[in-house]
């Protein structure tokens, strides 16, 4: 087969994390060479996804959307997340994006109600996600 010119900008993926939520990542250090991070997530039940307060040296950006592509509208669930150092939490029951800068601490990270399953984009500016172990808060 003759090598193609552009084929190394089209990253196939299938599922790379199976449980407990499946999850495609697809990682700036190794499949971009670049400081972009992604990953797609399916949230099917009601779960604590991230317990503890912690911070990152990157900017983030969760953005929650529904599975269900006849009612993009609708987010079929109630997300909470906290943000700060005093964990202001914040709850959503509508498709939603949540910013969080470099520096920024947040979470917990609760999907209270799951009503229907919904999809989870994570992006992160870094070249790999890194939750460093000493900006983690545990009581």
């Amino acid at each position: 087969m003759k090598e193609s010119k552009y084929g190394k900008y089209v990253i196939r993926r299938s599922v790379t994390k199976h449980e407990p939520w499946p999850t495609m990542e697809w990682i700036g250090a190794t499949d971009y060479k670049t400081n972009v991070t992604f990953m797609i997530t399916r949230v099917m039940a009601p779960c604590k996804m991230e317990e503890y307060p912690h911070s990152h040296d990157f900017d983030m950006y969760l953005h929650f959307v529904s599975y269900d592509y006849e009612h993009m509208d609708d987010l079929f669930a109630e997300i909470e997340i906290g943000l700060g150092e005093e964990q202001e939490m914040h709850t959503f029951t509508t498709p939603a994006s949540v910013y969080i800068p470099a520096g920024l601490i947040h979470c917990p990270l609760i999907f209270k109600r799951v009503d229907k399953p919904i999809i989870l984009f994570h992006t992160s500016i870094a070249s790999k996600y890194v939750k460093k172990e000493d900006s983690i808060i545990k009581p």
